[in-house]
């Protein structure tokens, strides 16, 4: 079984791949010479795999996160997944950004909040993707439970909680990880971006 994992939704990109559990290769790639790092996915993807002596035939399984995230990372990423998926005849799955995070924090209620801009996150708890809710129902969940809260830079000082971005996670494996334990999902033509708008100002 062989998984090969990526995610340019996020503020790095991070690549994957792995053999009947055992992790080959996880790279991360940062934005670099004012390029964003959704720029190197396809050559990162043949540089690993020539790393490790796999070919592109030889790919079981892809996992891809679809978001929510960059606009731009969200349609690299699923767009990559599934021409790779429909060209190799391999199962896609695709797994949110925010399931990635709740599992990086590795605890018993985790609450992820990412910024969604207008006064909004994406926030995920209690298992659940709940979409983009206002900041301030937000600080109301968080009082009411005893969540460990994961968010990033920009709304750390308004939530509190931890920043993923100031940590050392290995999403790229906790990715490819997800997608395994859901491969009977791996249908590519059902592989889309999770995009999720704000609700109107004033919601």
């Amino acid at each position: 079984m062989i998984t090969l994992a990526f995610d340019t939704c996020l503020d790095k990109m991070y690549a994957t791949l792995k053999r009947n559990g055992e992790i080959l290769t996880s790279r991360i790639v940062e934005n670099r010479d004012n390029k964003y790092h959704s720029a190197f996915l396809i050559s990162t993807l043949q540089e690993i795999m020539s790393q490790n002596n796999i070919k592109p035939a030889d790919i079981n399984l892809i996992a891809v996160n679809i978001g929510p995230g960059s606009f731009t990372g969200i349609r690299a990423c699923v767009t990559v997944a599934r021409v790779m998926a429909q060209q190799l005849n391999c199962k896609a799955v695709g797994i949110s950004s925010l399931e990635i995070l709740a599992k990086a924090a590795d605890c018993e209620n985790p609450l992820v909040a990412l910024d969604a801009r207008k006064n909004c996150a994406y926030l995920y708890y209690d298992n659940e993707i709940k979409g983009a809710v206002q900041l301030e129902k937000i600080q109301e969940i968080i009082k009411t439970g005893n969540y460990t809260l994961i968010t990033d830079d920009k709304l750390q000082p308004l939530l509190g909680g931890i920043s993923y971005q100031s940590g050392n996670y290995a999403l790229g494996e906790i990715l490819a990880e997800l997608a395994e334990q859901k491969d009977s999902e791996g249908n590519w033509r059902k592989l889309k971006p999770l995009y999720i708008q704000p609700p109107p100002m004033g919601v």
